[in-house]
């Protein structure tokens, strides 16, 4: 989700959860993501991972802008699309829990949201908070969003 403030194009980010990414904060956030199925529509689980991971469904009267894919370090595919939109005022990030066995070795089991953080970042902020193999997404608004401004028929070629 992308909004624009003061002229100015903010983009929102999900921070991890739980306890490995609690003091880790430039380069720790993400685009709210998730797992597709084999054969699966790409843009219907993004969309459903949107509300899983923030708690809110994502209402767009807009296009979805195709952000394409980059690999993530571990080997993960992440398709992603961006689309216009702003938080409520009185927004809380609520996400899906994950169940994890801590402290380590324990046997005792707590249970973590996916995401305890949503915010909107200005596009150099969020530069720095992004995974550094995620900030090609930014690329890719920015670029698509240039090119709406310049071209009639860009939404002609949006989802």
């Amino acid at each position: 989700m992308f909004r624009r403030r003061r002229n100015e194009l903010e983009v929102l980010l999900a921070h991890p959860g739980g306890p490995f990414f609690v003091r880790k904060d430039d380069g720790a956030w993400t685009i709210p993501k998730g797992e597709a199925a084999p054969g699966e529509d790409l843009l219907t689980r993004a969309q459903i991972e949107f509300e899983e991971e923030v708690g809110l469904h994502p209402k767009n009267n807009g296009e979805w802008i195709q952000l394409g894919w980059i690999k993530q370090k571990g080997g993960k595919i992440v398709h992603a699309w961006a689309f216009e939109g702003d938080l409520p005022e009185a927004f809380q990030c609520k996400s899906n829990l994950f169940e994890l066995e801590w402290p380590p070795r324990s046997g005792k089991y707590e249970k973590f949201p996916e995401v305890d953080q949503a915010c909107f970042f200005s596009e150099d902020v969020a530069r720095r908070k992004l995974k550094p193999t995620q900030v090609p997404f930014l690329d890719r608004l920015r670029s698509a969003l240039n090119e709406r401004i310049t071209d009639p028929t860009w939404a002609q070629r949006t989802i």
